[in-house]
């Protein structure tokens, strides 16, 4: 069972322990160190399999002393001279603002810290590193954390370090598999060995089971998992845990995207969708059920005033939605008793929710039952304009593509859908751009380059705004036409639904990228 402590202690499962120990090639007599010990089921699984030469450390003493050679110190007041063929274990996960102050005040006076990390990083990154600066020539470490700092900047310096000092060998990738019990992220084990050498793959082992955890005879034969090798990770770049095939094709989708720039600088700068549209999350009621309104009939005419077709997460599909939603969206000043006269089929559809509303979080603002507790971007999405939604969330386990979905001028969304709007000097058409969102390379780019836990792609402002962008050559007479054929193509769409009107699209675009 996982527990959280405030020492950011997730605990590791058996099994998950068991397999990581199978992973070290050095023999039974080599110095193998666990810095952040638990409660011991790394220590187990070693002791079962023989090793006998080991040192664990653990900081948090409450959780007691199951073997004589644990230590309850901290890993990081370790001297870097005690040396280890094997570091293996589960780093404690904290950011810099969750930090207890004792351990603040330890990683100020760190030598380590302070040449390498900021108060922008993840306390985990040192214990990575300070664990290679523990490892003998060849020595392996063998870790189980979070995906996300393979690609964050704030982890720049780690990676760095990470390429000068050594390679990777094998990287397990789990995805969203329920690894530890109430987390969801996406975990990684990996196996690093520390070396002047570095060979050029890495062999990746990706995740193929649809729920639950792998069995240990899965994780032994690796049956559990796809394996493929990918190109070893550069100094000062992504690292993306993807084939050289895959990587050569995000490349090529990125050179279409960069901007002309008449300096001799090596840095590309990209287009980008944010450069070219308006973003906002969708508004908050704070209790969607309750504004919901299946039945309009029998509405006065106040009542039917105040409705708003709504697009919810579960209404939209790729370019076209599948049905709207009426809500009940009231802005003015008016007493209860008041709002009764005045909205008498909406006071007794409330009544059910009455006390559920009282408790919806306000914002530190006093909100009427029947008022949404934060309408936020509602100047945005008032605009007399057609827009594109999309789900904040989307998981894309067994899909090929993204869910933008076109919305004429009127219809709203809720939080759980981002709404996307041309800017006002954006020349290229929202069919363009909607055609642009929902095109594979798109799809194939994100779930590399955005925020992604586990199978689950966000899509809040920032993600959708950092999407490269193809935008048009407009003194191309050539691109012009294909602006407009592309434009065509998906207004017959949204009209007629049929799917040659896709494919049409679908070879504009490659048209347009290979020109």
């Amino acid at each position: 069972m996982a527990e959280k402590h405030r020492y950011g202690q997730y605990f590791t499962i058996g099994l998950i322990a068991d397999f990581m120990v199978s992973l070290i090639d050095h023999c039974k007599d080599c110095r193998v160190l666990e810095p952040s010990c638990g409660k011991g089921v790394f220590l187990n699984h070693l002791v079962e399999k023989g090793f006998n030469n080991i040192s664990a450390y653990e900081i948090d003493s409450s959780l007691g002393r199951p073997y004589d050679f644990i230590q309850h110190r901290s890993f990081l007041s370790v001297p870097t001279a005690e040396k280890y063929e094997v570091v293996i274990g589960n780093p404690p996960y904290i950011r810099w603002k969750n930090l207890e102050k004792e351990l603040k005040e330890e990683l100020e006076c760190n030598a380590l810290w302070n040449k390498y990390f900021n108060s922008l990083c993840d306390y985990h990154f040192l214990f990575i590193l300070k664990s290679i600066e523990h490892l003998e020539e060849n020595g392996e470490l063998i870790f189980i954390c979070t995906e996300y700092w393979m690609n964050t900047t704030h982890s720049a310096t780690l990676r760095n370090y990470m390429c000068a000092n050594g390679y990777f060998t094998e990287i397990y990738h789990f995805k969203e598999t329920p690894l530890f019990e109430k987390v969801t992220a996406s975990f990684i084990i990996f196996k690093y060995v520390k070396s002047s050498r570095r060979p050029d793959t890495i062999t990746l082992y990706s995740y193929n089971k649809a729920k639950g955890l792998p069995t240990k005879e899965e994780l032994s034969t690796r049956s559990c998992f796809d394996a493929v090798a990918i190109p070893h990770f550069q100094a000062n770049s992504r690292w993306l845990l993807a084939t050289k095939e895959v990587q050569a094709k995000l490349n090529r989708f990125e050179k279409a995207c960069e901007k002309p720039i008449a300096s001799t600088l090596f840095e590309t700068e990209l287009y980008r969708i944010g450069n070219y549209c308006d973003i906002g999350n969708g508004m908050v009621s704070g209790l969607d059920a309750a504004f919901q309104l299946k039945d309009t009939a029998g509405l006065n005419e106040d009542e039917e005033k105040v409705l708003i077709d709504v697009m919810k997460a579960k209404n939209l599909a790729a370019y076209k939605s599948k049905g709207v939603t009426k809500y009940i969206f009231i802005q003015e000043e008016i007493s209860p008793e008041a709002f009764e006269t005045k909205y008498p089929h909406f006071a007794a559809h409330f009544q059910p929710y009455r006390e559920m509303l009282a408790g919806r979080y306000s914002y530190n603002k006093v909100i009427p039952y029947w008022e949404f507790v934060f309408p936020r971007n509602q100047k945005l999405f008032e605009r007399d304009e057609a827009r594109i939604f999309i789900p904040c969330k989307e998981r894309i386990s067994n899909k090929d593509h993204f869910r933008f979905c076109y919305a004429p001028a009127g219809h709203y969304p809720t939080q759980d859908v981002t709404a996307i709007f041309r800017k006002k000097d954006c020349k290229e058409s929202l069919e363009y751009l909607l055609a642009y969102l929902n095109n594979e390379r798109v799809f194939e780019w994100l779930p590399l380059n955005g925020i992604v836990k586990g199978a689950i792609v966000e899509f809040s402002e920032a993600p959708i705004a950092s999407i490269p962008f193809r935008p048009i050559n407009w003194n191309s007479d050539g691109e012009v036409r294909l602006h407009a054929q592309i434009t065509e193509e998906v207004r017959q769409y949204l009209a007629d639904g049929l799917q040659e009107h896709l494919h049409t699209v679908n070879r504009l675009f490659n048209t347009l990228f290979n020109g």
